[in-house]
C-alpha cells in the first residue's frame, strides 16, 4: 500500500469490501480488481463527459491486467436514472453475452453509479460491481453501502435493490474537473456527516472550509476519507436501513422533495440536501429538539461552503404531497432525521400541521434576501 494510500473497510461479514483512496488510482484499476480476484469481462458504465476525460485511462489498466472490456454510455444528469436506461444497459449485457464471472465498474457519480449498481444486482440475479467515483457526492456517499436503484416519476429513488459493490476506488484528482458548483454541492454531504455522527469533524469543516473549496489535497482527503469511515460504520452496524442506516438520510425528507418537485432540473443534489439540512433543523427548533445555536451553527457552515439554504418558491400541498413519498414513511406517518445537537440526531414523527407552521415562517424567508434557492427555475416550472 503506497504511503499515501487510505483505506476504509466496509465490515459485511463476507461480503465485507475496502474503499481505497489515493491520487493516480485511476491508472490502477486493473491492478486492484485482480488484486480482488475478479476475472471475467468488464462492461465499464459511465457518462458522456466522464468517458471523455477518464475512460481511455481506465480502459488501459483494465486491458493492461488483462481483462476483456468495453464502455457502456448513459446520459449525464438525473433524468438518466430510470428504468429505461437500466435496460439499455442490460441490452448490451445480454448482446455481448456477459456471464456471472463479469464485472461492471460503474465510472462516474452518483448516477451512473446508481444505474450500473441496480443493473448488477438484477442481471443474471446478480454479478459483481465495483466503484469508481468521479465527483463529491459519490465519493463520500453514494458509492458507499450498496443502494441502487432509479427514480419513479412520483418520488426519487424508489425503485433499486441492495447491491454491496466488491471494491470502491476513489481518486480524488478527477475532482479536479468537476464544475465548481458540482464539488461545492458535495459539501452539503460532507457537512451531514458532522452533524449526524462527528462534532469533531464538524469543527475541522468549520476549520478548513476554505481549504476544501480551494481543493487543499489534505483536507480534500482528510474529509473524504472521514465521510467513508462514518458512512462504513453506520453501514455495517445496518446494512438494510431497518433503524440506525436512516440517520443517513438527514436533509433528505425535505431535499428529496424539492429535488423531484423541480423535475431533477432546478436543483442538482447537494444543493437540495443543504436547504433540507437547514429547514429540517429549524423543524427540530421548532420542535425544541435543538437549540438556537445548532441551528445557527450548521446554517452558518452551510453557508461558508457557498451552497443554498432558504427554500425555493414552492406551494405547502405539493411540498407535503412529495414528502409523502420518502422511504421513512410507515404505517402512513411522515418520519424525519432531526438534529438533537452537533453530532447527534433522531428520528421523530412529523405532523401537518407541525410542518404547515414551518413552512409558513420559512417560505416567506425564502422570497427575502439571501442565499440563492434555485428560485427562479422553480418559479418557471410552477
Amino acid at each position: 500500500m503506497s504511503s499515501n494510500e487510505r483505506r476504509v473497510t466496509v465490515s459485511l461479514a463476507e461480503r465485507s469490501y475496502d474503499i481505497v483512496i489515493r491520487a493516480g488510482l485511476l491508472r490502477e484499476v486493473g491492478r486492484r480488481l485482480q488484486d480482488c480476484g475478479l476475472v471475467g469481462k468488464v462492461a465499464v458504465v459511465t457518462n458522456p463527459v466522464v468517458a471523455k476525460l477518464y475512460g481511455p485511462t481506465v480502459l488501459r489498466s483494465l486491458k493492461a491486467a488483462g481483462y476483456r472490456a468495453r464502455t457502456i454510455v448513459v446520459p449525464e444528469g438525473e433524468r438518466a436514472k430510470s428504468l429505461r436506461w437500466v435496460s439499455a444497459i442490460l441490452d448490451e449485457l445480454v448482446r455481448e453475452r456477459f456471464e456471472r464471472g463479469s464485472i461492471i465498474v460503474a465510472l462516474g457519480g452518483g448516477v451512473v453509479g446508481d444505474l450500473a449498481g441496480f443493473a448488477a444486482s438484477v442481471f443474471l440475479r446478480g454479478i459483481p460491481f465495483v466503484q469508481v467515483p468521479t465527483t463529491v457526492v459519490s465519493q463520500v456517499d453514494s458509492s458507499v453501502g450498496g443502494k441502487t436503484g432509479v427514480n419513479h416519476p412520483l418520488g426519487k429513488n424508489l425503485i433499486g435493490a441492495f447491491h454491496q459493490p466488491r471494491l470502491v476506488l476513489i481518486d480524488p484528482d478527477t475532482l479536479g474537473t468537476l464544475p465548481a458548483r458540482e464539488r461545492v454541492a458535495g459539501l452539503a454531504e460532507v457537512i451531514k456527516y458532522g452533524m449526524i455522527e462527528d462534532e469533531r469533524f464538524f469543527a475541522y469543516l468549520e476549520q478548513h472550509m476554505a481549504g476544501l473549496l480551494k481543493m487543499d489535497p489534505e483536507a480534500v482527503a482528510h474529509a473524504i476519507t472521514r465521510s467513508c469511515e462514518i458512512k462504513a460504520a453506520v453501514v455495517s452496524e445496518d446494512e438494510r436501513e431497518s433503524d440506525r442506516r436512516r440517520v443517513l438520510n438527514y436533509g433528505h425528507t425535505v431535499g428529496h422533495a424539492l429535488e423531484s418537485l423541480g423535475r431533477y432540473r432546478t436543483l442538482i443534489h447537494g444543493e437540495a440536501v443543504a436547504i433540507g439540512m437547514v429547514q429540517e433543523a429549524a423543524l427540530a427548533g421548532q420542535l425544541g429538539l435543538c437549540s438556537p445555536g445548532v441551528v445557527a451553527r450548521q446554517r452558518a457552515l452551510v453557508c461558508q461552503a457557498g451552497l443554498p439554504d432558504r427554500l425555493p418558491p414552492v406551494r405547502f400541498a405539493e411540498l407535503w404531497s412529495a414528502m409523502q413519498h420518502d422511504k421513512k414513511v410507515a404505517q402512513g406517518r411522515l418520519y424525519c432525521v432531526l438534529p438533537e445537537r452537533v453530532g447527534r440526531v433522531t428520528i421523530a414523527p412529523l405532523e401537518r400541521a407541525v410542518v404547515k407552521q414551518w413552512f409558513d415562517r420559512h417560505a416567506r424567508q425564502g422570497r427575502g434576501k439571501g442565499r440563492r434557492t434555485g428560485g427562479a427555475a422553480f418559479r418557471q416550472r410552477h
